[in-house]
C-alpha cells in the first residue's frame, strides 16, 4: 500500500511539472508572437514593450506593466525637468535635440539634488553589477525591470533604458554592438556619429573598443560590431533575449523553440551574430542528444537512420562557417572584464573630448 502511494505521488508530480513546462513553453511561444506583431506593426514600433514582453515571459506572465511604465515615467520626467533646469555649451541647430539625450546621460549617470518642498532629495546615479554580469547564474540580472529596482545594471540593460528613455521623449537612440557589449550611438550637427558608455559613463572614441583587441576589420564592414541597429534590428535583439530566458528556465528542452526565436530574429537583423551563434550551439546540442539516444559514438552513425539530422548538421556548419566569414571572434570573459576596467583606468585616452566639452552643464 505505501509503495502505491509512493507512486501515485511521484506521478503526479512528474505530471505536475510536465503541466508546468508545458504552460512556460506555451507562455514563450506567445511572447515570441508577440514580438513579431510589434515588428511588423505599420506604427512606431515599440522597444520598450518588445523588452517588458521578453522579461514578463521569463517571471511567468506575473509583471504589471502600468506598473512599468509608472517607473519608466519617473525617469521619463526627471529628464524633462534636467533639460529645463541645465543647458548646453552647444549652439547648433540640433540644439533641443542633443539636450535631451543630455539629460538622459546625467539621469542615468549623475547625482541630482531634485528640491521638494524646503528638502532637497539626492537623485543617486546607477552603477555597474560587476557579479554575475553575464546572467549565468541569474538571468534576471539582464533585465531593465531589475536595473529599475536595484539601480544597478549591465551593458544589458543600461543601455536598454537609455533607449527606452529617449524614444519616450521623442528622440532616437542606437543600440550598437561589441563582442559580449551593447552601447548606445548617436550623432550631433557639431560631433558627427559619437559612442556614449554607460557602464562607465563617459563617451569613449571608437579607438577603446577596437582596443579589446577582438574586434576584426571584416566584423565592422560586415555590420556585426560597431554599427547602429535600426528598430526592427534592435527588436530582434529581444527575440534572441528571450530565447536565453526560455533555455534558462527549460533547458534545451528538444531545441525547437529556441530554434524558431533565432531564425525569427535573423529574418529582422540577418547579421546578428549572437543569434547565428545560438542557433548553431543549439543545433549541436539536439544533435549530441540524438547521439545519445541512439546510442551512436559518430554523427556519421546518425546519418544512416536519418537524412533530418543530415541536413541539420550540414546548416550547423554552415552556420559556423558564415559567423568565421563575418569576422566575429569570441572575447573571453577574463579579457572582456579587463576591456571594461581600462575604460576606467585611461579616461583621458579615449574620451571624446568634443562631447565632454559641451555636456558641461550650466544650472
Amino acid at each position: 500500500m505505501v509503495h502505491i502511494i509512493l507512486m501515485l505521488f511521484c506521478l503526479a508530480a512528474f505530471s505536475q511539472t510536465e503541466i508546468d513546462k508545458q504552460t512556460i513553453q506555451q507562455q514563450y511561444e506567445v511572447a515570441l508572437e508577440e514580438l513579431v506583431q510589434i515588428v511588423t506593426k505599420p506604427t512606431p514600433l515599440s522597444f520598450k514593450k518588445a523588452v517588458f514582453t521578453v522579461e514578463n515571459a521569463y517571471w511567468d506572465n506575473e509583471l504589471d506593466y502600468e506598473l512599468f511604465n509608472k517607473q519608466i515615467n519617473t525617469y521619463t520626467q526627471l529628464c524633462k525637468a534636467i533639460i529645463q533646469s541645465r543647458d548646453l555649451l552647444y549652439n547648433e541647430e540640433d540644439k533641443e535635440k542633443v539636450k535631451i539625450h543630455a539629460a538622459i546621460f546625467w539621469a542615468l549617470t549623475d547625482t541630482i539634488p531634485i528640491q521638494f518642498g524646503d528638502e532637497v532629495v539626492k537623485h543617486e546615479p546607477f552603477t555597474y553589477d560587476f557579479e554575475d554580469f553575464f546572467g549565468q547564474k541569474d538571468w534576471s540580472k539582464m533585465f531593465v525591470i531589475k536595473l529599475l529596482n536595484t539601480k544597478t545594471g549591465n551593458c544589458h540593460s543600461l543601455p536598454y533604458l537609455y533607449k527606452i528613455l529617449a524614444e519616450e521623449l521623442g528622440e532616437e537612440a542606437y543600440l550598437s554592438l561589441a563582442p559580449n557589449h551593447i552601447y548606445i550611438k548617436l550623432k550631433n550637427k557639431q560631433s558627427g556619429w559619437y559612442n556614449t558608455e554607460l557602464t562607465s559613463g563617459i563617451f569613449p572614441i571608437d579607438a577603446w573598443l577596437k582596443s579589446s583587441g577582438y574586434i576584426h576589420m571584416d566584423a565592422i564592414r560586415n555590420g556585426i560590431f560597431m554599427d547602429t541597429l535600426g528598430q526592427q534590428q534592435s527588436i530582434a535583439l529581444c527575440m534572441l533575449d528571450l530565447a536565453q530566458g526560455y533555455e534558462k528556465k527549460l533547458g534545451i528542452n528538444d531545441g525547437q523553440f529556441i530554434l524558431k526565436a533565432c531564425e525569427t530574429a535573423l529574418k529582422y537583423y540577418p547579421n546578428y551574430v549572437n543569434a547565428m551563434l545560438m542557433k548553431a550551439e543549439t543545433q549541436r546540442k539536439i544533435i549530441t542528444q540524438r547521439m545519445k539516444a541512439a546510442g551512436a559514438e559518430t554523427i556519421s552513425e546518425l546519418f544512416i537512420y536519418s537524412a533530418a539530422t543530415q541536413e541539420l548538421f550540414n546548416d550547423m556548419e554552415q552556420t559556423y562557417a558564415k559567423i568565421h566569414q563575418l569576422g566575429y571572434r569570441k572575447m573571453p570573459e577574463q579579457m572582456y572584464i579587463d576591456w571594461l576596467v581600462s575604460l576606467q583606468e585611461n579616461k583621458e585616452k579615449y574620451q571624446n573630448k568634443k562631447i565632454i566639452n559641451f555636456t558641461t552643464n550650466t544650472h
